[in-house]
């Protein structure tokens, strides 16, 4: 068999492309919530990976199309049957991506109506972009992407699609047991649905490191005291949850193994505790 190896990140190099790939996303985010109707758990205003970067797939409105934030390539790419419009990268501003967006779907039939307006169309521009911490970035986030492929396979319950959230630049992939939690409103998804999060973070402003992630909610007591493999440890600052800093993933010599053993323990854990009326013990 075959190991597969994981591409280092360095913090402090990847920032600025991180942080100018995180506001091109929120562009994308911001059509989808007004393109899309409304899915449980916001998942209608999710991205997805592609073999590039990062894409909204088909959207119906009025026209067709697909917006596609090519890591590789540096290009914002709108998608048609009959044709592609590309917008490069480089230094570009959210504001100054979102107004080109904007021209290019109503050019191709989407009602301006549609337009989500200026929520996140920040006048920043990012010079220090670099293009190779964008590979990086992509090469990273098809790794993690692929070892969650593989777990998500071997969970009969519902799981939602393997997701990249605009807002938080988060990949993620949530498992609902189908228990609700107790007095919640069992129409109000966001606090009814029991669930555990599993997912990786290119780093953020209260944390500046890439990290994987495991969450769960409610939290039952027992999951905190699951025993870790080496290398990660329960966080309780900011959130709750698993943490495994992702430059000790890459430095493992097996890091998919690494995360399938991490994430089949927690998944165990929250299937006896969670996926019950029994949050405690």
């Amino acid at each position: 068999m075959t190991t597969q190896r994981f591409p280092e990140l360095d913090t402090d190099a990847i920032r600025e492309t991180r942080d100018a790939l995180h506001a091109y996303a929120r562009v994308q985010g911001d059509w989808l919530k007004t393109t899309r109707a409304r899915r449980k758990h916001w998942w209608h205003a999710s991205l997805r990976p592609s073999l590039t970067g990062l894409t909204t797939g088909v959207v119906h409105a009025g026209a067709e199309f697909e917006l596609e934030l090519d890591f590789i390539a540096n290009l914002l790419r709108v998608r048609t049957t009959e044709k592609d419009f590309t917008e490069g990268l480089t230094g570009q501003s959210a504001a100054s991506i979102a107004s080109w967006l904007d021209e290019t779907l109503v050019s191709i039939g989407v009602d301006s109506s549609l337009a989500p307006g200026d929520k996140v169309r920040g006048d920043e521009s990012f010079p220090d972009y670099s293009t190779e911490q964008a590979l990086s970035l992509q090469r990273a986030l098809a790794s993690v992407t692929t070892a969650l492929e593989d777990f998500r396979a071997g969970i009969r319950e519902e799981t939602s699609p393997i997701q990249v959230w605009p807002h938080h630049f988060d990949l993620s992939m949530i498992w609902l047991p189908g228990p609700k939690v107790p007095d919640q409103d069992p129409a109000d998804e966001e606090y009814a649905d029991k669930q555990m999060n599993f997912g990786f973070v290119f780093g953020e402003e209260s944390f500046a490191e890439p990290y994987c992630y495991v969450t769960a909610y409610p939290l039952p007591d027992a999951l905190s005291k699951v025993e870790l493999p080496a290398g990660t440890t329960w966080k309780s600052e900011g959130f709750s949850g698993a943490v495994l800093l992702y430059k000790d993933l890459v430095a493992m010599n097996d890091p998919a193994r690494y995360l399938q053993e991490l994430w089949s323990r927690l998944l165990a854990a929250g299937q006896t505790h969670l996926a019950t009326n029994r949050l405690q013990g």
